[in-house]
């Protein structure tokens, strides 16, 4: 039986995250603690692996307290940049357990996982990609984690590729091509009624192909959340994606 404490379980995902662990049958919920609670709380006699469901403001330094107390974290907070996970590295370099581990999920829903997979066997094939994500006008940054992650994907398999910049005789634009990443453009959209949806358009001349994964109810991240918390802790040091646990 592993034993789960969620952090940020007061909120709509650590909720469903707390209702995911009570359900499984080989999980148990050790502690669920919201914001301002305290963290040391969680340590490895009462945790195996902590959930954490906050916000980019506060993620950083729940996941580095986590990992100085000894305990496996899995993260689904968002707006993670490459000096944070810089952090996170040289934390799990200093830590008490030298098998310890973190897993951070761009986005747990399986659907987006393969999505993400899917572009970037595709994206050597085709000259033009870009990626628009959408989502509730409650979530708090933009891109999405997901959608940087899959701009990434996509740009690697270009490079791999031997693939030069892609075309775009754009001059000015106001800022309407979206954000440059790793060379492709994200575009973002905020609205009521939608969760969370991504998009991937490759191009080549006379052919388009799309990608694209809806995930309609946050129910639908758990799946992936469990698959995590199983695995995490076979994974020593820095994992990042759900296709790491994944058979690809």
């Amino acid at each position: 039986m592993i034993k789960v404490s969620v952090i940020g379980a007061k909120g709509r995902m650590g909720g469903n995250v707390v209702n995911a662990v009570t359900q499984a049958d080989d999980t148990e919920l050790a502690l669920a603690l919201d914001a301002g609670d305290d963290l040391t709380q969680v340590n490895p006699d009462n945790t195996d692996v902590a959930v954490e469901f906050t916000v980019p403001s506060v993620s950083l330094d729940n996941v580095l307290a986590l990992i100085g107390q000894g305990v496996d974290v899995v993260v689904g907070t968002t707006g993670w940049t490459d000096e944070k996970l810089d952090q996170v590295r040289a934390a799990l370099a200093a830590a008490p357990r030298k098998d310890q581990a973190v897993f951070i999920a761009p986005n747990f829903a399986i659907s987006a996982v393969l999505a993400d997979y899917f572009a970037g066997l595709a994206a050597r094939y085709f000259e033009s990609a870009e990626v628009v994500e959408l989502h509730h006008p409650n979530k708090v940054d933009a891109p999405s984690g997901t959608a940087i992650h899959t701009a990434h994907t996509i740009a690697d398999a270009r490079r791999a590729a031997g693939l030069g910049p892609m075309p775009d005789a754009t001059e000015t634009d106001g800022g309407s091509r979206g954000q440059v990443i790793d060379g492709v453009h994200v575009h973002a959209v905020r609205l009521r009624g939608l969760n969370a949806h991504e998009e991937v358009l490759l191009g080549n001349a006379g052919e388009q192909l799309t990608i694209r994964a809806d995930s309609f109810d946050r129910g639908s991240f758990m799946p992936g959340v469990l698959l995590a918390v199983r695995n995490v802790s076979a994974h020593p040091g820095l994992t990042i994606g759900l296709d790491k646990f994944l058979d690809l």
